[in-house]
């Protein structure tokens, strides 16, 4: 054996133990044959050796939690449920803060997950948070209060962070799981990627790196709500389409953008040409091409398109239009933008599909140029 071996005996055995005292191993309570007065002594090969003194048992480790002697079989007792001590892992103590209340919830609630317990709310207001432990007979608890009234930073007041609750009511399905805290979690996942993880992948990513169990309508709760912490929302997006247009216009000369909105000021339709591919289709061919696409977002609607094509036969993206969907109304408002753009003219040729609504539509708007339908 060498020497670090030697040493990690030495310390092992080194160790002023106090006389026997009875420890509750499973559901019997034994005492434990304990020694003291520990002697270093030399073998016949000179080597040292550590033993207890005259009159002290040897016990060996494992006795020594079983309360078993050496003439007798080991027996280790094993429960299903026991109570323990554990701390949280934190770093939360007593005088920390947080800019908001908010920040100390997702704080705590990474610390829950992570540690496998659940706590509730004992009170809550715009200025307290007190919480404890789902064991009413666990000593872990928080309280936390704002600074000062007129701030909105809380700070740690008293916490307590020692459990000594029960194996039963630890578990990887809890409240603190929630579909906010998952898609917060997740959201770093889904910055530059065009799709990122879908709801079985979060539920994978919640398991691994979270340990909690979701189901399968919670974690696509969280892939949602990860998408609008990074994408914001389309209410958002609709709210900021004058501001966005409006910086195209001034960035790209010549750029052209329509928004319709109804009676009520609600989004209707939008319009969109850039001024460099305005100024491009005069030297392409006289073809147009144009067609509808169904929008599968939370409000849906019909995204137009019209492209034409370059000496290498490749599309020329022209023009973008938003509607409510495929009827006259909406292609004559869409066609009359894109005449304003490219003209009217008996050299330009517009294609399109069979739709009744656009072959109408394209007669009334544009009267010199011709119509191709697909077959």
């Amino acid at each position: 054996m060498d020497g670090s071996h030697d040493g990690f005996r030495d310390n092992y055995f080194d160790v002023d133990y106090c006389d026997s005292e009875p420890i509750d191993v499973g559901s019997s309570r034994q005492k434990l044959p304990v020694f003291r007065n520990v002697e270093r002594t030399e073998n016949d090969n000179g080597a040292s050796v550590t033993q207890p003194a005259e009159g002290n048992p040897v016990v060996d480790p494992l006795l020594r939690l079983t309360g078993a002697t050496s003439d007798e079989p080991v027996n280790v007792p094993t429960t299903e449920a026991s109570d323990s001590t554990f701390r949280d892992g934190s770093d939360l103590h007593e005088g920390k803060y947080f800019n908001t209340k908010k920040d100390l919830k997702r704080k705590l609630s990474d610390i829950a997950m992570k540690g496998n317990f659940e706590f509730q709310t004992r009170k809550s207001n715009r200025s307290l948070w007190v919480i404890e432990c789902i064991d009413p007979n666990c000593s872990w608890r928080l309280r936390a209060s704002k600074i000062v009234p007129e701030s909105t930073k809380f700070v740690i007041r008293k916490y307590v962070g020692v459990h000594c609750c029960s194996l039963l009511n630890r578990n990887a399905n809890h409240r603190q799981a929630t579909y906010v805290v998952i898609g917060e979690q997740v959201a770093p996942q889904y910055v530059g990627v065009e799709k990122g993880p879908g709801p079985k992948g979060v539920q994978t990513f919640a398991r691994t790196k979270l340990g909690a169990q979701i189901s399968y309508y919670k974690a696509w709760r969280g892939r949602k709500h990860a998408h609008t912490l990074i994408r914001g929302s389309p209410e958002h997006s609709f709210h900021i389409l004058p501001s966005y247009f409006h910086m195209l216009e001034k960035l790209n000369p010549g750029t052209v953008t329509r928004i319709e909105v109804d009676g009520e000021s609600i989004f209707k339709y939008l319009f969109l040409a850039f001024g460099v591919a305005i100024r491009g289709f005069r030297y392409m061919r006289k073809v147009v091409g144009i067609d509808g696409t169904f929008l599968k977002g939370q409000y849906r609607g019909v995204l137009l398109v019209a492209t034409a094509q370059d000496g290498n036969g490749q599309c020329y993206p022209l023009a973008w239009g938003i509607v409510d969907s495929e009827n006259e109304d909406a292609w004559t408002w869409f066609l009359t933008q894109l005449k304003e753009v490219i003209g009217d003219t008996d050299e330009l040729a517009l294609i399109s599909d069979r739709a009744p609504s656009i072959k109408k539509t394209i007669s009334t708007v544009f009267e010199k140029a011709h119509h191709g339908a697909c077959a």
